[in-house]
């Protein structure tokens, strides 16, 4: 047996191979050194004892298969690779399969010494045999190792992939379900009822989030949280469990590095999805390049503007359309004064002081705007509408244009 686990001609091939008959005896020994050889180092609590017996058959005849010439050694030997995956999704530490490979290996040592004794066989094969036994071991075993790591991550993604799926029915409504919400619940270790918060923030083009690492940043603080990436969001749930909303929105504002938004909701899961549809919306009013986290309530009149775009384009038309077509001086001195204006409560002389004008240089501006749209300024409907048409006009570049 040479160094490499390949088969060479030695005198011990032909022990090895007599002990595959006898492999049973070798596996009882395996099985019984497993549970008394430091058996607090042993966990196979999630594995039948049937299957741990296989599986320890398999390996002790694959070790003498290799040892006896009957194979060579691979690198990605199929006996190692099954045990290992299947150990894996058992729940198997990967600490303790290792340990039962080398505990195998330790018995078939015996098992040959046992019979070369009665064997007339040089003192120097021995020893070289027990070179090449144990780089069968240590082969098998990085086998086992790479095919365990292996079903680990597929189990990992998988585990992910599910989360992922059941926010994604929680974000589309499904949760008002009763008995659909509670699975989700448990399986994502989240309350039913209570309050949450959902969150919302930009992806940029590299992975990289609006908001830097927001479940370890709530997490120290004794706030859990669920975050799940879409195509162009990081959407976080938050359940409040008793915490306020602004301690919540505190903690997670100076970690923004772009656009982000929130909204909240205090009837459970049921109502999250809600909560993500106004949270995206409030996200969709900050202009590109904001930094920052926001709460739909500091973007309502934004929000219903961006939610019904045919009405905030005839909005703006109405009130302000005639003076966007001026040129661009007119255009922004009459709208600096128009909000300057109604910034002072509709007062001439406070709005004069803001602009850095005379009073009657505002009473102006504001005949000639009146003139221009065709439209009183006076009244509480003109002031609405008008303050709202001066807030569509700075939503997001193609607001207007949808």
């Amino acid at each position: 047996m040479g160094a490499d686990g390949s088969a060479t001609t030695s005198p011990i091939q032909p022990i090895a191979a007599a002990w595959l008959a006898d492999v049973d005896v070798l596996t009882d020994r395996l099985m019984s050194a497993i549970f008394t050889d430091n058996p607090e180092w042993t966990d196979y609590g999630s594995v039948p004892h049937e299957v741990l017996r296989d599986g320890s058959r398999r390996y002790l005849t694959r070790v003498l298969e290799i040892l006896g010439g009957a194979r060579s050694m691979a690198v990605d030997d199929d006996v190692a690779a099954q045990i290992g995956r299947q150990r894996a999704e058992q729940g198997v530490s990967l600490e303790v399969i290792l340990r039962t490979f080398r505990l195998g290996g330790r018995i078939v040592w015996e098992a040959l010494l046992e019979r070369a004794s009665g064997a007339e066989i040089e003192p120097g094969a021995i020893g070289a045999t027990a070179t090449a036994m144990w780089t069968v071991v240590d082969g098998l075993s990085s086998a086992l190792s790479t095919s365990y790591r292996q079903a680990q991550l597929e189990r990992l993604r998988g585990d992910e992939q599910h989360k992922h799926a059941l926010v994604e029915e929680v974000l589309a409504g499904r949760a008002m379900d009763g008995g659909f919400g509670q699975r989700v619940a448990d399986q994502l270790e989240l309350p039913v009822g209570g309050g949450y918060l959902v969150v919302v923030a930009d992806l940029g083009a590299d992975g990289s989030a609006a908001l830097r690492n927001p479940q370890t940043a709530l997490a120290a603080v004794g706030v859990r949280s669920v975050w799940h990436v879409r195509a162009d969001t990081l959407v976080g749930l938050v359940p409040l469990d008793g915490h306020d909303v602004q301690f919540v929105l505190d903690r997670l504002g100076p970690l923004a590095r772009g656009r982000a938004a929130a909204a909240s909701t205090s009837r459970g899961l049921a109502d999250v999805g809600l909560a993500h549809r106004l949270a995206v919306v409030a996200l969709g009013t900050l202009p590109t390049g904001t930094v920052g986290l926001v709460p739909i309530e500091d973007r309502y009149p934004e929000s219903l503007l961006l939610s019904e775009p045919e009405l905030c384009r005839r909005l703006v038309r109405t009130w302000l359309g005639p003076i966007l077509d001026l040129p661009a001086r007119e255009r922004d001195l009459l709208l600096e004064t128009l909000a300057g204006w109604l910034d002072a409560d509709r007062s001439a002389g406070a709005a004069a002081t803001l602009l850095y004008c005379h009073r009657n240089t505002v009473l102006n501006r504001l005949q000639r705007i009146s003139t221009l749209v065709g439209r009183d300024l006076s009244g509480r409907q003109a002031y609405v509408e008008l303050s709202l048409a001066l807030t569509a006009i700075g939503l997001p570049g193609d607001v207007l244009s949808r």
